[in-house]
């Protein structure tokens, strides 16, 4: 099934150990690009957390935010950097000296100081952790991958809806070309006529001529490759691997096969028809782009 490369996703819970919040959402990208912020106490964890969610994507910049928070009472101590605390008071008491003050720094004031006395709690486990953390990681994703699967069914109904378009266009194109080399034939016919009057006019050499201009102005392949292009893009819509990459490519055929067409084309109808095909096309590249 078609996806597509936007998407939301949300999960939360809460136990009497942890609470845990995980959100996740995407733009266009032409790789997959994982950012996540989460706690540091998780930083240990990126590796699982990006491996994990490679099973529910492919493409897209990706933005995931994790929120953690530790409900158990965990052991705490508090330590004394008493090398900090020296440097602290060597300076503080060069200051007194070198500016006339009077050195009025007391313990109290001293343990205040960045870093002097900090808590330190027992070090996380991060088995536990990913425990929990991996089946709200899962839901978030199972969320985003549903996101993106009902974008994706809007954006194929959308594509398909031009491919008619282009495909009655190809038709239309198919028809009316034939009808230019007559008219073109008659054309010059009625032309070499007019010039030699009563003179006998050659027609194996009006044949020739018709047959140089209808060689210049033909775009039978064009229209033939087209009309594959347009099928293969219905295919390619159907399948369930991520097709974006294929899908980008064959827009890029269809619209050399489109532009190939307006370059050849003197007659009016076929040249809007043509036109018409050209933003068909621009429009299908622009939604193909959002497709994973």
């Amino acid at each position: 099934m078609i996806k597509s490369m936007t998407g939301f996703g949300h999960a939360e819970m809460a136990n009497d150990s942890c609470r845990i919040t995980v959100e996740m959402k995407s733009v266009n990208n032409r790789y997959l690009d994982i950012s996540i912020r989460m706690p540091r106490q998780l930083n240990a964890l990126e590796g699982e957390i990006k491996k994990e969610l490679k099973k529910y994507m492919q493409r897209g910049k990706v933005d995931v935010f994790i929120s953690y928070d530790d409900l158990t009472d965990k052991a705490r101590s508090v330590q004394y950097n008493r090398k900090l605390a020296e440097e602290y008071l060597r300076h503080l008491r060069q200051m007194a000296e070198d500016f006339g003050i009077p050195n009025d720094i007391n313990v109290s004031q001293l343990s205040r100081y960045p870093d002097v006395l900090t808590m330190e709690e027992e070090t996380a486990d991060a088995d536990a952790i990913w425990a929990n953390l991996r089946g709200v990681l899962d839901q978030a994703a199972e969320s985003f991958l549903q996101a993106r699967i009902r974008e994706g069914e809007f954006l194929k109904a959308d594509i398909l809806s031009k491919l008619d378009e282009m495909a009655g266009d190809v038709e239309f194109i198919t028809s009316r070309s034939p009808e230019i080399i007559a008219v073109y034939r008659q054309k010059l016919y009625d032309k070499v006529r007019e010039l030699l009057e009563t003179a006998s006019i050659d027609d194996a050499r009006i044949v020739q001529e018709t047959a140089i201009y209808a060689d210049k102005v033909c775009v039978d392949e064009e229209l033939v490759r087209l009309r594959s292009h347009i099928e293969a893009t219905r295919a390619a819509l159907d399948l369930d691997e991520g097709v974006g990459r294929k899908l980008d490519f064959i827009a890029q055929e269809m619209n050399r096969e489109s532009n190939t067409i307006l370059s050849k084309s003197i007659d009016l109808e076929i040249s809007d028809h043509a036109i018409n095909l050209k933003t068909s096309v621009e429009k299908v590249r622009e939604q193909i782009q959002n497709i994973e």
